[in-house]
């Protein structure tokens, strides 16, 4: 597709982020090539030598920017999108599904904690100047700086063409005013495919703000404390719990059904025994697939799984109730699941944002688990 090797695309990649660490950071070069993933500094040094005939201390812009202005301790960047970028639905979807101890939203802020390894820290978005996301992230290990990134990257949908986009959904005349209504919206992505299973297990049926309130209590009773709270970010407390650390646990005491219980456990298991469930596929088929083969996962969850941690434009689950009325003719009359995806082939390869449109447009939002046969095959499943 580039006509590159995926070594070059790499090195590419970790040169356009020192390049960027140099001069919006006053990090010392040998931080600047730890952080942008070159395995040493000598190497660091080769390479810009090779492409700029000159050291890469040379780039550095006399007077830059400290750190970042009023981030103390931390390293800050900020990542560009292609505007428009509807940045309050973004927020908002967000902050109804922050889990108490992990994420918060406040002040136009998005924070919440993470951990590579036995190591954590913590991370926080907020909207900066001239269509960039402004990140902030505090983390013991500057080598686990592109992986912080591209998660960002996932988790608020930075490389999605919202003009090219908005051209193929606007050919469809229901879909044509959503667009118009929402020019810059997202599909909010995941910061880690195991999390976003649980949250979606637990979400069977039920309310997101009831779904979110029993996540809370497996992160407290269940995740890591964290050992030095960031000042201002108190509320953060807790890391997510790891597959590991949930298929050990005894989550008897958690107010939901027993099947539910015993289909989290038995997730986190397989997660365990193939921690690449959640990796990158070749077609979608085949991630709905073999996501459907997890305990206590649907085709809704799997579709759902697809959208937002997979990042698959095109996932998309038709017998949604949600998506079914917000698509319901001017007689109040829905489409069957059958029907809505017949007309959603003209979606493609976009389907996804369809889903998004639709379910904002929607004044009375159901459940995460909103299908009826979704509900059958989870109880069957679990």
């Amino acid at each position: 597709h580039l006509g590159a090797s995926p070594v070059a695309v790499a090195q590419t990649r970790r040169v356009l982020l020192a390049k960027q660490l140099i001069h919006e950071t006053r990090l010392p070069m040998a931080e600047v090539a730890l952080a942008s993933g070159f395995g040493s500094v000598r190497r660091f040094n080769e390479t810009f030598a090779q492409l700029f005939r000159r050291p890469p201390a040379s780039l550095r812009r006399k007077g830059g920017p400290e750190l970042s202005a009023g981030e103390v301790g931390a390293v800050s960047v900020s990542l560009p999108y292609r505007p428009p970028y509807d940045w309050d639905a973004q927020l908002a979807f967000l902050a109804l599904r922050a889990i108490p101890g992990v994420e918060q939203v406040k002040d136009g802020v998005w924070s919440r904690t993470i951990a590579f390894g036995a190591e954590t820290g913590v991370v926080s978005v907020s909207l900066g100047e001239g269509a960039r996301l402004n990140v902030a992230v505090r983390f013991p290990r500057l080598a686990a700086l592109p992986q912080i990134i591209a998660r960002v990257r996932r988790t608020f949908d930075l490389a999605a063409d919202p003009q090219e986009i908005g051209v193929q959904l606007s050919r469809d005349p229901v879909l044509a005013p959503l667009v118009a209504a929402r020019p810059g919206l997202r599909v909010p992505g995941a910061w880690d495919g195991f999390e976003l299973a649980v949250r979606a297990i637990l979400g069977q049926q039920i309310t997101v703000p009831a779904a979110i309130v029993i996540a809370g209590k497996i992160v407290a009773e269940h995740g890591a404390p964290v050992v030095a709270p960031v000042e201002g970010l108190e509320a953060l407390t807790h890391i997510f719990p790891t597959p590991q650390q949930l298929a050990a646990a005894d989550l008897s005491g958690l107010p939901m059904p027993g099947a539910r219980q015993r289909a989290l456990s038995a997730m986190a298991q397989a997660i365990v025994d193939d921690p690449l469930i959640f990796g990158p596929t070749r077609e979608l088929d085949d991630a709905i697939k073999q996501l459907k083969a997890l305990p206590g996962i649907g085709e809704w969850t799997a579709q759902y799984i697809a959208m937002r941690e997979l990042r698959e434009p095109d996932a998309f689950p038709a017998a949604d109730i949600g998506l079914m009325r917000a698509f319901a003719g001017p007689d109040g009359v829905r489409p069957s699941p059958a029907e809505l995806a017949a007309h959603a082939e003209a979606w493609r390869p976009w389907r996804a944002y369809a889903a998004q449109h639709l379910w904002a447009s929607d004044p009375h939002p159901s459940p995460p688990h909103s299908s009826q046969k979704e509900k059958s095959d989870d109880r069957q499943a679990a």
